[in-house]
């Protein structure tokens, strides 16, 4: 039987230094590590509390695997992280992103804000509420 540990998002991104700063300025992620080890990278793997985010350069993907660079940037993929004090978090970063939805109660219990990332790609940041 495969168990499976972890999914990972691996996000092609036009410009490499412009998404790395967003990532990790922006949203708080780190750097783990880079390929090459000095910029101008290929290839970023971020990371926060637990949760992995790689980053990889364009023309990286279009040397490896072409038909995967033909395809838009952004797309309908969407990155749902699920957090701890999901308002502090948007306030701390609704100056600095392209806001998508606000602050908002789902009627599924979960308080949830988006922001686009500068390739378009959306991530929804979103807490449990409590129930009643």
């Amino acid at each position: 039987m495969t168990t499976f540990r972890s999914l990972t998002p691996n996000l092609v991104v036009a410009d490499m230094e412009r998404s790395v700063a967003f990532y990790r300025d922006v949203i708080g992620l780190e750097v783990i590590r880079t390929v090459p080890d000095q910029a101008p990278f290929d290839f970023a793997w971020m990371q926060r509390g637990g949760v992995d985010v790689f980053l990889n350069a364009i023309e990286a993907v279009r040397k490896e695997s072409p038909a995967l660079a033909e395809r838009p940037l952004g797309g309908s993929l969407t990155l749902y992280f699920v957090v701890e004090g999901v308002d502090a978090l948007f306030a701390s970063i609704r100056d600095r992103a392209t806001v998508a939805m606000t602050p908002t109660t789902q009627p599924y219990g979960m308080r949830e804000f988006a922001v686009k990332d500068p390739d378009g790609y959306y991530l929804t940041f979103a807490q449990e509420m409590e129930q009643p």
